[in-house]
């Protein structure tokens, strides 16, 4: 399958008081084309740090990082910023929304700065509307930030993500700011979106959001300690799958 995704010996240190803390150590690991990845490990082991390496927010200190062909460790600040614009899709736990604009303009915000799809405002502003309908948020495309729930908000930055038709979306704890039935919500969405072939990869602490992933990467003091393979998503063997991946993680000390 076609890779999205390359990580060869991907390495990432801070320095802090003159003390050297090697975050990532020696990562590989590849994600194709169409996968949705979770990324799991106890908290500090460097899930988010990862995520933010592989996706340029973040230089990494020394490795390869090849993202649809290119290596983004030789990328300068102008052209990361145009590839994670153009490119990549990002899903944050806190919906970072512009204040003054309705949820529909937040939406269509990346498509007006990007100049990789040409179409006039009258598209794009369609294109907006066909992705909140297919989310089931076009009641709310007029309306402030505030005036939605959290499981519309989070809902709505899926949208955004998708706006400029991504290669691949970078997800961080997209459902730890809500409760339940508004994260099953989200992440049945996310699992649609996969289906229909965007590829994915989340960091997530919650055992229900990776079971609706194709494959978890468990990572311990920045390096990959074990892999597991639950295969395409079936919400009608959910349950199945939450226990196999529990019993996995027990395994790798979770």
């Amino acid at each position: 399958m076609e890779k999205i995704l390359e990580v060869k010996e991907l390495c990432k240190t801070y320095v802090v008081n003159k003390r050297q803390n090697n975050v990532l150590k020696n990562m590989n690991f590849c994600i194709e084309k169409g996968e949705m990845t979770a990324v799991m490990g106890p908290s500090g082991s460097g899930k988010s740090t990862l995520l933010y390496a592989v996706s340029g927010m973040d230089g990494i200190t020394a490795g390869e990082v090849d993202f649809c062909g290119r290596n983004i460790a030789k990328m300068n600040q102008k052209e990361l910023a145009e590839l994670r614009l153009d490119e990549m899709g990002f899903i944050f736990q806190q919906m970072y929304m512009m204040k003054n604009l309705s949820v529909l303009d937040n939406i269509i915000l990346p498509a007006c700065q990007s100049g990789k799809i040409r179409e006039t405002r009258r598209e794009t502003v369609e294109r907006g509307h066909v992705l909140m309908r297919k989310l089931g948020i076009i009641d709310v495309a007029d309306n402030d930030i505030n005036e939605v729930s959290g499981g519309q908000l989070q809902r709505a930055c899926i949208c955004r993500s998708m706006i400029n038709r991504p290669a691949m979306i970078f997800a961080d704890e997209p459902t730890g700011a809500l409760n339940r039935s508004a994260s099953d919500e989200v992440m049945e969405e996310l699992a649609g979106l996969n289906a229909e072939g965007t590829t994915i990869m989340l960091v997530t602490h919650d055992v229900k959001v990776a079971a609706k992933c194709m494959r978890i990467l468990y990572i311990v003091d920045g390096n990959i300690k074990g892999e597991y393979n639950l295969g395409r998503y079936d919400r009608t063997k959910l349950r199945d799958r939450e226990r196999a991946l529990n019993g996995w993680l027990m395994e790798m000390g979770w």
